[in-house]
C-alpha cells in the first residue's frame, strides 16, 4: 500500500508501536518508549498503546494484517490503524468512529476511538516533550 517512512511522525510511530507490541508484547513496547521518551512520558505512552492494542485485537472483525517490525512497507490495516489514531487524536470523532466500525465489532468501536485518542495524545505529548513535531507539514 505504501511506505512507512512516508507517514507523518504520529502515524508512523503508531504503526511502529503496533508492530512492536505484536512482536515483543507490552514489555518490549514499554522498554522502547522508556528509552526513546524517558520514564514519565514513555510509561504513559506504553500504557496507552497497550490498552489500545488489546482492545483493537480482542474485538477485530478479522485478523489485523501487519508487516514485520523492520519492514519498510505499510499495509492497508496498518494504514487504517494509523489513521484511526490520528483522527481520534485530532478530535475528529465521527471520522474515527467510522474507521473503528470497520475494524472492530460495533459495540467496541466507541471504546476503540477513546483509546486511540488517549494513545495518540500521549504519543503527541511525548514527541513535543522531546522537541520533535508530531506532524510534518
Amino acid at each position: 500500500m505504501g511506505h512507512l517512512d512516508a507517514l507523518p511522525a504520529l502515524e508512523g510511530l503508531s504503526v511502529r508501536a503496533l508492530r512492536r507490541w505484536c512482536d515483543a508484547g507490552p514489555e518490549g513496547l514499554a522498554e522502547d518508549f522508556g528509552t526513546a521518551l524517558g520514564e514519565p512520558h514513555g510509561d504513559r505512552v506504553a500504557l496507552a498503546f497497550d490498552a489500545l492494542c488489546r482492545h483493537c485485537l480482542a474485538g477485530c472483525r478479522r485478523p489485523l494484517l501487519r508487516h514485520g517490525g523492520g519492514c519498510p512497507c505499510l499495509g492497508a490495516d496498518e494504514a487504517a490503524f494509523a489513521r484511526l489514531v490520528l483522527t481520534a487524536t485530532d478530535g475528529e470523532r465521527e471520522d474515527a468512529l467510522m474507521l473503528a466500525f470497520c475494524m472492530v465489532r460495533p459495540d467496541l468501536a466507541p471504546g476503540l476511538v477513546h483509546l486511540a485518542q488517549m494513545a495518540g495524545l500521549a504519543l503527541r505529548g511525548g514527541l513535543v516533550a522531546q522537541g520533535r513535531p508530531s506532524r510534518l507539514h
